[in-house]
């Protein structure tokens, strides 16, 4: 007579250990891939010689999080388990165990193990994409930020359209990344919510020192020498008459290895330049403060509207973001862009006063939004300028300087986002060159000391071009007297200009 075994397929199993359950080893392959990944990233940031400002957040923050999740789970289960068998361990069999006897289990145990495997590499080789996509122009420019669509679209026309965002607006090593994502996050916020500002704020109060951004490059030792600079203009005339201006601009007016001297002064090693703005755009300097490094002296400024002391945590330092306020994203005025546009030949030279018109219509007030911009500006030229066989060409160069130009839906052009660099069409030098502000003895900052910064070797039409001055001309307006009272941005303001 033979008898069968028992089954234990329906006697309840008193697990030998309240972790061995399905989620805790769930959470056990979560841990060892978090961790898998935290010794890659660990090592790479360690090793790598190009730190990458992104690297910091998925090491020390990302990796570390799925790790406590992992560690969490394996916890949870642990609890969830013992639970589990105060209420049902005597009368139900124990469906969380993992039983090795068990050949249904053997099998499901055999694919866990093999999509752990497959987890732990992909872990490795997502940790190292995700970080270095993260980190790109795309991630910023389009993905991430869409609503700053006007920055990005300025970004890849400009000087540093070939350095990631990340190397200003984060820098490297995990501490600045983690005060740019948490500023990042609550503008994240703000754009799923849609009520973020519009315009996008300027300047960026928590942006890094530029000794830790921009002289990574541009280290002031590098400083000497002139720049040879030309400005082409037209003149708002019915001939379009083309007229330049070139000059030398005094970067450093000194010898290479000397203390700096001409416009690079400003950020000299052996001086500190100090101002207080009493508007958040930086543009109302009311008071100045120069110090001699050397001898410890001090030159204090003020303006005449000015009387008190400013708030010691309002007073900045001057750097070179707070003339080259626009590094990498300049907004042209309407007035340059219709001038670039008419020196490329997109917009034809023929139509009398075409520079005027064009900039008249981009800067229509009946344009409300991106979308209809395009059929008023065709309608305002067709008005214009009646049938001709070039009207096209110049209709559809308007409309591409126009999107590249204004950006109606983000409220977003020149005229929100001033260029400190010169002072033609905003204050930028004047803010401080005014011949306004004065010391207690009565010296002041001159407005009029042009040759410090530049000076002109060649100005007017195409004739008078071809004789280069190497003392330096005196500045002729090219378009006929002004008032010496005025400042420049007084007159030029980016949009429709006289004669």
């Amino acid at each position: 007579m033979s008898s069968e075994p028992p089954s234990t397929s329906s006697a309840p199993l008193k697990p030998r250990s309240n972790y061995n359950n399905w989620i805790s080893a769930i959470g056990a392959v979560i841990a060892v891939g978090a961790l898998f990944s935290f010794a890659l990233l660990t090592w790479m940031d360690l090793t790598g010689s190009n730190k990458n400002p992104y690297l910091g957040i998925f090491t020390y923050l990302v990796a570390p999080g799925f790790l406590i999740a992992g560690l969490a789970m394996i916890l949870f289960g642990g609890w969830a388990q013992r639970r589990w068998l105060e209420k049902h361990g005597e009368t139900m069999p124990d469906k969380w165990r993992l039983n090795f006897h068990d050949p249904a289990q053997r099998r499901r145990l055999v694919l866990f193990g093999a999509a752990g495997v497959g987890f732990l590499l992909l872990s490795a080789f997502g940790s190292y994409q995700t970080y270095h996509y993260a980190e790109s122009t795309q991630f910023c420019g389009q993905v991430c930020h869409q609503a700053m669509n006007p920055e990005f679209q300025t970004y890849q026309r400009g000087a540093h359209a070939r350095v990631d965002c990340v190397q200003c607006h984060v820098g490297s090593g995990a501490a600045a990344f983690i005060k740019a994502k948490l500023n990042g996050t609550r503008q994240l916020y703000g754009y799923i919510l849609d009520n973020y500002n519009r315009p996008i704020d300027t300047p960026v109060h928590n942006l890094r020192p530029a000794r830790e951004t921009c002289e990574k490059c541009h280290w002031p030792e590098k400083f000497h020498g002139n720049i040879d600079m030309s400005f082409d203009h037209y003149l708002s005339d019915k001939k379009n008459t083309a007229v330049s201006i070139r000059m030398l601009m005094h970067v450093n007016s000194g010898r290479p290895g000397s203390p700096l001297a001409g416009i690079h002064w400003h950020v000299s090693p052996d001086s500190t330049v100090e101002y207080y703005a009493a508007d958040a755009d930086r543009q109302d300097i009311v008071w100045m403060r120069v110090t001699n490094k050397k001898d410890g002296s001090a030159r204090i400024y003020r303006n005449e509207e000015f009387k008190g002391e400013p708030p010691a945590g309002a007073i900045r330092e001057m750097d070179c973001i707070d003339c080259h306020n626009r590094p990498a994203h300049v907004f042209p005025t309407a007035n340059e862009a219709v001038e670039r546009a008419m020196a490329l030949g997109e917009i034809p030279t023929k139509f009398p006063n075409v520079k005027r018109v064009a900039v008249q219509a981009m800067l229509q007030k009946d344009i409300k939004n991106d979308v209809e911009a395009p059929t008023k500006i065709a309608d305002f030229l067709r008005n214009k300028f009646k049938d001709d066989a070039d009207l096209p060409a110049l209709i559809a160069g308007v409309q591409k300087t126009f999107a590249a130009t204004i950006y109606v839906d983000r409220k977003a052009d020149w005229r929100v986002y001033p260029n400190n660099i010169g002072h033609k069409d905003w204050p930028g030098c004047f803010r401080c060159h005014d011949d306004k502000h004065k010391t207690a003895s009565g010296e002041s900052v001159k407005a009029s000391d042009c040759t410090s910064c530049h000076s002109i070797i060649a100005q007017g039409k195409t004739a008078e071009l071809a004789t280069i001055s190497p003392t330096g001309l005196e500045f002729k307006h090219p378009g006929g007297e002004y008032d010496e009272e005025l400042k420049c941005a007084d007159c030029h303001n980016g949009g429709i200009q006289g004669k």
